[in-house]
């Protein structure tokens, strides 16, 4: 395995970091773009850098790892604008990555990265990313902020719209920290980049979706809605794996845990799901991110 760090430039003239973790001389691989967690004001690329490693492992992938700019300094829209940037950049530079997209072209990332992973994959089906993504996974999302639920959600789906009332003081992400998160970001909460829920030409044509949610967790049921307008409503493949009772990003948090190994093996078998393939057989690690 080989890791290789990375400036790439992004629409306002800046450059931002990636890295590109991959087998040794790679060729024709499935190719993986992960944005990481930490509402969009905290945390880095090595926050996925574990994921990427152990989905190298299993998958003989090539991942890249993308360092979005962070808020307050750079407010909404930059984290997808920047993501957005990166995903193209990587369609562009695949075959010199190692990377052939027809084995597999996933986006993916935890908590705000999966907020962004969820954008991007609406944002490669409406302007055409060629090649076109393969799967989306979606860790702990932020998709429908509670503020704009209220207002938009069908009533048969803001009966269960209760984790953010329900799930206020617990480690992990609690409501202050939401709170802090989004008052830092400033995003407009009309456009569907921060809340890809209501994109205005739907969700139809995406493609397949793999969630794990936490269930102690504030975010909790916008995932589980999400998972069920995708599947029910677009026609959209979904996997979900749930833990119930555990906080968002548990397996950061509390890395002892024995769930910490299950949400591992989860997602290797989700990707799994995702590309088509069998894993190769790996010791499940515990893996800590930025949540």
């Amino acid at each position: 395995m080989v890791e290789e760090e990375q400036h790439i430039p992004v629409r306002d003239g800046s450059k931002i970091r990636i890295k590109v973790i991959k087998p040794k001389d790679a060729s024709g691989r499935p190719l993986l773009v992960m944005c990481h967690g930490g509402g969009f004001v905290l945390g880095s690329l090595e926050a996925e850098q574990a994921n990427c490693r152990s989905l190298v492992k299993a998958f003989d992938a090539v991942c890249i790892s993308v360092g979005y700019r962070l808020a307050p300094e750079f407010t909404f829209p930059t984290a997808i604008d920047d993501s957005w940037d990166a995903l193209k950049w990587a369609a562009e530079n695949a075959k010199t990555l190692g990377a052939d997209p027809s084995k597999g072209f996933i986006v993916g990332g935890t908590s705000a990265g999966g907020n962004i992973a969820a954008v991007l994959a609406h944002l490669a089906r409406d302007e055409k990313l060629s090649p076109p993504l393969t799967g989306q996974w979606l860790c702990i999302p932020t998709v429908l902020h509670k503020d704009k639920a209220t207002e938009v959600l069908p009533e048969k789906y803001k009966k269960v719209y209760l984790s953010h009332e329900q799930i206020i003081e617990v480690p992990g992400l609690n409501k202050q920290a939401v709170d802090f998160f989004v008052h830092h970001y400033a995003p407009d909460q009309n456009d569907p980049k921060f809340n890809p829920f209501i994109w205005p030409s739907g969700h139809k044509g995406l493609p397949p979706a793999y969630f794990q949610i936490c269930g102690a967790d504030p975010l909790r049921d916008e995932g589980l809605i999400y998972d069920t307008v995708l599947r029910e409503e677009a026609g959209v493949k979904t996997k979900l794996d749930l833990y119930p009772g555990l906080t968002h990003g548990f397996w950061g948090v509390f890395s002892m845990h024995s769930k910490a190994n299950q949400y591992q093996e989860d997602l290797v078998n989700g990707f799994s799901w995702l590309l088509g393939v069998e894993p190769r057989k790996i010791e499940a690690k515990q893996v800590p991110t930025t949540v």
